[in-house]
């Protein structure tokens, strides 16, 4: 019984790791920026472009690993497209001030928030990180990704471009 839970649970994974969205509005809820005042998160947008949102915390390697892949290609994506990443940290009070050094450190030109309360991670329905989102012109969450294995980011890449082209997402 233990070992049909088990496969069950692992094919469950396997096919939610890459998801469409329905489409959904980025929902709204009030997140810290990194000089600590607030901002609620349905001001987020991009004059009509693609968006990635993700989800991160200090403690999580992959969620690093991750934002810094995305960041060697970032400059040229933005370019490319007019992209642009949104990287919200969903490290507690007690944790919140490795988010600064961290951003410094790794040199990430994204827009950075902190989900103290986790209030969007759960308006957002994010059960672990890295869980990362695509929104495109019009606000409309797309496509998500939860966890990360090196080479992700091309999936990523490939959709933004796609968006930014007007095309529709496939699987």
């Amino acid at each position: 019984m233990k070992k049909i839970f088990s496969i069950s649970i692992a094919i469950v994974l396997m096919f939610s790791a890459f998801t469409k969205s329905d489409g959904n509005k980025i929902p709204s809820a009030t997140v810290k920026k990194l000089d600590g005042s607030t901002t609620n998160s349905n001001t987020f947008s991009n004059n009509g472009k693609p968006m990635i949102i993700s989800f991160w915390a200090t403690w999580c390697k992959p969620c690093k690993k991750e934002l810094d892949a995305i960041n060697e290609e970032y400059a040229d994506l933005q370019k490319e497209t007019g992209v642009k990443l949104i990287a919200i940290s969903i490290d507690d009070a007690r944790s919140s001030g490795k988010v600064v050094t961290d951003v410094k450190v790794k040199g990430w030109k994204y827009e950075v928030y902190i989900d103290e309360n986790q209030d969007f991670k759960r308006a957002m329905n994010v059960n672990n990180v890295p869980h990362t989102f695509l929104v495109d012109g019009t606000g409309q969450i797309v496509w998500s990704h939860n966890s990360y294995a090196e080479g992700d980011e091309e999936k990523l890449f490939e959709n933004v471009r796609k968006l930014a082209k007007g095309e529709k997402l496939t699987h």
